[in-house]
């Protein structure tokens, strides 16, 4: 295994046969070793600023930072019934390339009276459609139970933040479930669902597994032998008779976090809650209006810097009532600091007696001592959820402001 994980990701990839994949946002290649994504390389984003090399996000299972996507089939009672596995060579049947509107079928016989195969759809932008079948030429019948896997053979680096969830994720039924690598060290983790999806997340990353609707599936997240596991497996079997055919269609997602794309899959797919494969946060309905506010302004400005200052004005400008009403009452505070500090020189030896003329004197006064602080506590989510935009959102990654601001994503480089 060592051995194996110090091959070059290129020699990995011309050790085995492959079909070609490409549109206009990724690139890459699904080995018929298995018929597994493993080689996806995203067109539209460099590794740096400095860099012209493309983000290099899949690769083969044998290389140094594996991490690939596999569909397949499982069974019970048939212990000796041959099934493809992750080493298994499919045959092409036709078309060779992978394109948008021109999809592959790969197939395999397993020579006891059953044909495997996988169609792959690949859309415009990240989708993955993999639908498996068997045909039953034998005289027995059968079950199955179809399943799907990532897999990542190492720990990322990810970025120490507590804002920020990198690791595990998945809806399942109504509940969002985010998990980090070192929960998963500790234990396996295991849900049953009706709907919604699981996957890994990285901070502009994501791929992820949708069972097909209307089927019930076990999910897991779980580390063993030093690779990191996202799967789930359909609950209720498919019966396969004599002469007869099954199906199961599973979507995988191989994406870079676009907001209006993960939207349009949640949407168009009917995915539930897929949109927080996007970590918004604790404020999701303060953060995320903001950001389409913040996108509409960038559109007229051209500029995300610009769009984030025409924010911040207007929302200093909807809070100036209340932030002028706070400057008054600072001021009426400021007034009176004399009789206060006299208060606590006067009672100093008797603190209930103090606390009693102090509130006698703000009900006099009519000053709230509190209410400096009220416009500061109301704007601070607003403020966290700018700041959570430019943190986690993939369209702010490598934008420029002006001058020595050149990814508005990053830290100030005149910073220490």
């Amino acid at each position: 295994i060592e051995t194996s994980k110090k091959i070059s990701r290129n020699e990995v990839i011309k050790s085995v046969d492959r079909i070609k994949l490409e549109n206009k946002n990724i690139v890459g290649s699904i080995s018929l070793e298995g018929g597994i994504i493993d080689d996806v390389v995203f067109k539209n984003y460099k590794k740096s600023l400095e860099s012209d090399e493309n983000v290099t996000f899949l690769n083969p299972k044998n290389s140094k930072e594996g991490y690939y996507i596999e569909t397949g089939w499982a069974v019970s009672g048939y212990e000796k019934l041959k099934l493809p596995l992750d080493n298994t060579i499919w045959k092409v049947k036709g078309n060779k390339l992978l394109k948008p509107n021109n999809p592959i079928i790969l197939e395999w016989d397993n020579n006891e009276g059953l044909v495997f195969t996988k169609k792959i759809e690949l859309d415009e932008k990240f989708l993955f459609k993999i639908t498996q079948g068997i045909k039953n030429n034998s005289n027995e019948s059968f079950q199955f139970f179809p399943y799907a896997q990532i897999t990542r053979n190492y720990k990322p680096e990810v970025t120490p933040i507590y804002i920020l969830h990198e690791g595990f994720i998945g809806v399942f039924g109504e509940e969002l479930k985010e998990m980090d690598y070192k929960d998963i060290d500790k234990e396996k983790f295991t849900i049953n669902s009706a709907k919604g999806w699981l996957g890994i997340t990285d901070k502009y990353w994501l791929t992820a597994i949708v069972p097909e609707k209307g089927k019930n599936f076990k999910s897991e997240f779980l580390s063993k032998d030093e690779k990191y596991r996202a799967n789930f497996i359909i609950k209720e079997p498919v019966i396969l008779n004599p002469n007869n055919s099954i199906k199961n269609l599973t979507n995988v997602f191989v994406a870079a976090k676009e907001v209006s794309i993960i939207d349009g899959y949640a949407e168009k797919l009917r995915i539930e809650k897929f949109d927080l494969a996007i970590d918004w946060g604790w404020f999701y309905f303060i953060t995320k209006p903001l950001f389409f506010v913040i996108e509409y302004f960038f559109k007229l400005t051209g500029n995300f810097g610009i769009a984030i200052i025409i924010l911040t004005a207007l929302v200093r400008l909807a809070f100036f009532p209340l932030a002028n009403y706070s400057f008054r009452s600072m001021a009426k505070m400021k007034i009176l600091q004399p009789e206060m500090l006299r208060l606590k020189e006067l009672h100093k030896d008797d603190k209930t007696k103090l606390q009693q003329e102090m509130m006698a004197l703000y009900k006099r006064e009519k000053v709230n001592p509190i209410s400096g602080c009220l416009p500061v506590l109301i704007q601070i989510p607003f403020f966290f959820a700018v700041y959570k935009i430019l943190f986690v959102t993939i369209e702010m990654r490598h934008e420029p402001f002006f001058g020595w601001i050149q990814d508005l994503s990053a830290r100030d480089p005149t910073s220490v």
